[in-house]
């Protein structure tokens, strides 16, 4: 008898399951086997997985005549000793569990799969075994036989072997009988008696229903294992260990020098200020007064407004920089992994491109200016619009990988990096508007000349056309305000000379910045013949070059691809280059005279950063061919011993491109906030005014944002120069007179700072006479005109 069969308490035979039966022993019949014989059969066909009988007793004697009354209350009695004993007994335990244990696999006769010949156990006449007492009990036969099968498999064998089941169960009243007995003293219920089934215990359990905190918390768990965020957590703790110390006193120092960053700190908490406070006058800042749109005298940093809203003063908007600038590493490293994933890289291959992307040596030089560390943008965006696209390097375009949705955050992230700065957003839109003609083109000359007609979809199509304009309109309204300066000061617009002077040579790309420390001081004697070197060192690693040379030849993308890699990276050195390449007349004139914007942008130098983007791509191809193979390798071997240390080899490309990228980036500490600027009302003047010593007046004025005549940006407007000029001689007739037709109020000279200066003189003469009064507060000498 099978288990299914037992299980759903029926008596039928094991011919009926398809299985033929075995001839019956010498010296019987298949009706009546002798004594021996009847009993060996009992051993056999009794019990059924851990012992037991049928689920309703039917067959809990399988010889049927040989056995007495007397034996099977006997064989009763005892399978209730051996339910009791199986319900403490290992699930996983084949053979009897549910018997005394006498009738196990080889000795009780139950034989497992692959031993059919086992002997069954003997027995003298007129004894049972504890086979044919856990038979008599008749109770685990129901819930063993509900799982299919038979503990270890032997049940079905035995029962389908024996000739004699069908008929002798089918006879045997008594036993039947004797089974329930034994059943009831075992305390096992009769089906809908309501009394618990104790072998339920040995059943599968019941499959939980989550609860809502329960779902979220798997939910939580897989997003902090994703590949994703493990990559942002890791680009984090990089830019924190790179960057350091920039967050040891983020309230008192910054990185590189306290000019160009206090101004970049002041841009931050102005537009945070003014958004909350009179969003209409955001272009009209309190600096450079009475100046109009003097906010966007310099890239501006809009796109950080958000971390401007929190906090006040000059300690806050230090604090703010401080983690701004950190964030844009995280971001840079992020965004050039994540880009690199995208088109096919592993992902070894892939940190190597970020890494390489964020701490290229040449941007050390450029850590006093956040608008060109604030890069990440650009790779997190194309690589959003290729993911959104279904497109990748190494696969190409696959329809089913579209998504819209990728296409929107594309197109956002995008519009974002514009709002950073024209100095790096500019060519990154001429680049995506580049990108977007290209495939439109390519895309209809397939379908027209090579009839290749792939999907793209409606909803796609809705995706790009609503994200370019919102990337058109942004860019637009934040050129506005530009193209206004550039009309209301003429002289502000740069001359192809004014390039010539920022371009650099070819040396530049060999030559490493000073905070370099790896080659910082071994190539001061290069930086030396340079015109301007904090823009003319262009080293992007020598790792990088060696790992990129690596990846023309050995590499996971194709030889067309590696091809369109170097030139992308050939043309960006040129260009980079500005006038120094054959005067230019063929790469960045052209750009400079007929692209729109094009002349704001007054260092050449910069456009580096596609250049080291682009070998990234290609020493990510070379270090992920590597890691495919280190992996074919391993998976060779046997055994796979050599495996750690090649997977360990995978390493050494990222730790010497990091080590490379080591800096030794001074952190001064800005001069602190004199209590005057707390305390006196604009308009005011701040002397000594100079590009050096505005922009940290600038960095003061955020604790009440009064207006100031001070200012700091690429250029110095006429008026400011002329303020500078007049002022040379105050406190005079003069410049009191000219200061009062501006509207000036207060003028704030700091003691600290007058030594070599004219006013170091004039700060304590009298003012009788100019209609003005003098007051000292702290270290400043306050006129109030």
């Amino acid at each position: 008898m099978t288990t299914d069969q037992s299980a759903t308490g029926g008596s039928q035979s094991a011919s009926q399951d398809g299985t033929t039966a075995e001839p019956p022993a010498s010296g019987g019949s298949a009706e009546t086997p002798p004594p021996s014989a009847a009993t060996d059969a009992a051993a056999d066909t009794g019990t059924d997985a851990d012992g037991g009988g049928t689920p309703d007793g039917k067959k809990s004697d399988s010889t049927g005549k040989s056995a007495t009354a007397g034996t099977a209350a006997s064989g009763a009695r005892t399978a209730a000793s051996g339910d009791d004993a199986a319900l403490d007994a290992d699930p996983g335990t084949t053979g009897s569990t549910g018997t005394t244990g006498k009738a196990t696999v080889g000795e009780g006769g139950t034989a497992g799969p692959g031993d059919q010949s086992a002997p069954a156990s003997k027995t003298t006449p007129g004894t049972s075994t504890s086979s044919e007492a856990a038979a008599l009990g008749a109770g685990t036969g129901d819930d063993q036989g509900s799982t299919g099968e038979t503990a270890g498999g032997t049940g079905k064998d035995a029962t389908s072997k024996d000739p004699t089941s069908k008929d002798d169960t089918s006879k045997d009243a008594p036993s039947k009988d004797a089974g329930e007995s034994g059943k009831e003293k075992a305390g096992e219920g009769a089906p809908g008696d309501g009394k618990p089934d104790p072998w339920a215990a040995f059943g599968p359990a019941p499959v939980p229903v989550p609860t809502w905190y329960g779902r979220l918390g798997r939910r939580l768990g897989r997003f902090a294992i994703h590949e994703w965020t493990l990559a942002a957590l890791g680009s984090l703790a990089l830019a924190v260990l790179m960057t350091w110390p920039t967050l040891r006193y983020p309230r008192h120092t910054l990185p590189q020098d306290y000019w160009d960053p206090s101004l970049q700190a002041w841009q931050m908490a102005w537009s945070g200020h003014i958004l909350k406070t009179d969003p209409a006058q955001l272009w009209h800042a309190n600096t450079f007064f009475p100046e109009r749109w003097s906010f966007a005298f310099s890239d501006t940093l809009l796109g950080y407004a958000p971390a401007g809203m929190i906090g006040t003063g000059p300690e806050h908007a230090l604090l703010r920089y401080n983690i701004m600038f950190v964030l844009a590493h995280a971001l840079a490293t992020f965004g050039a992994y994540v880009l690199a994933r995208q088109l096919g890289a592993s992902r070894i291959g892939s940190a190597v491109a970020g890494v390489s992307y964020t701490y290229a040596p040449w941007l050390l030089a450029q850590a006093g200016h956040l608008h060109v560390i604030s890069n990440g943008g650009i790779p997190l965006a194309l690589a959003m619009l290729a993911r959104g696209h279904g497109w990748s390097l190494r696969h190409g375009y696959r329809p089913e990988r579209r998504n819209p949705g990728w296409v929107y955050a594309g197109w956002l992230v995008a519009a974002w990096q514009l709002s950073l700065g024209f100095g790096i957003g500019l060519p990154f839109a001429y680049v995506l508007a580049g990108t977007v003609v290209v495939a439109a083109v390519i895309w209809y000359a397939k379908r027209i000349f090579w009839r290749v007609k792939r999907p793209f979809g409606q909803r796609l199509l809705t995706a790009d056309l609503i994200g370019g304009l919102i990337f058109a309109g942004v860019g637009i309204l934040l050129a506005i305000p530009y193209f206004t300066v550039t009309q209301l000061h003429p002289h502000a617009e740069r001359s192809i000379a004014d390039i010539a002077v920022f371009s650099p040579p070819a040396t530049g790309f060999v030559t490493a910045p000073g905070e370099s420390r790896v080659w910082g001081e071994l190539h001061e004697g290069a930086r030396a013949i340079l015109p301007w070197h904090p823009e003319m060192t262009l080293l992007p690693g020598f790792v990088l070059y060696a790992l990129a040379a690596g990846g023309l030849f050995f590499s996971i993308w194709t030889a067309r691809q590696r091809l369109l890699l170097l030139l992308g990276v050939l043309v960006t050195m040129v260009l980079a280059m500005g006038t120094e390449f054959f005067g230019g007349t063929f790469t960045y004139v052209p750009l400079f005279d007929h692209l729109p914007g094009w002349n704001g942008i007054r260092t050449p130098g910069r456009l580096m950063l596609w250049t080291t983007l682009l070998l990234g791509l290609l020493a990510a191809g070379a270090v992920s061919a590597f890691a495919e193979r280190v992996r074919e390798i391993s998976a060779a071997r046997i055994p796979s011993w050599p495996s750690p240390w090649l997977r360990l080899a995978t390493l050494v490309p990222l730790v010497l491109v990091v080590a490379e990228g080591t800096n030794t980036t001074p952190q001064p500490v800005v001069p602190p906030q004199p209590a005057a600027m707390r305390e006196v009302d604009g308009p005011m003047l701040v002397l000594p005014s100079s590009q050096g010593h505005d922009q940290p007046v600038m960095l003061w004025s955020t604790s009440r944002f009064q207006q100031v005549v001070n200012g700091g940006s690429g250029f110095v407007p006429r008026q400011l120069d002329d303020v500078r000029r007049v002022t040379m001689a105050f406190p005079d007739q003069t410049s009191v007179d000219y200061l009062r037709t501006l509207g000036v109020q207060n003028v704030l000279i700091l003691r600290d700072l007058v030594v070599g200066t004219p006013w170091e003189i004039s700060i304590d003469a009298p003012v009788d006479g100019l209609g003005i009064t003098r007051e000292e507060i702290g270290s400043v000498v306050v006129f109030r005109l």
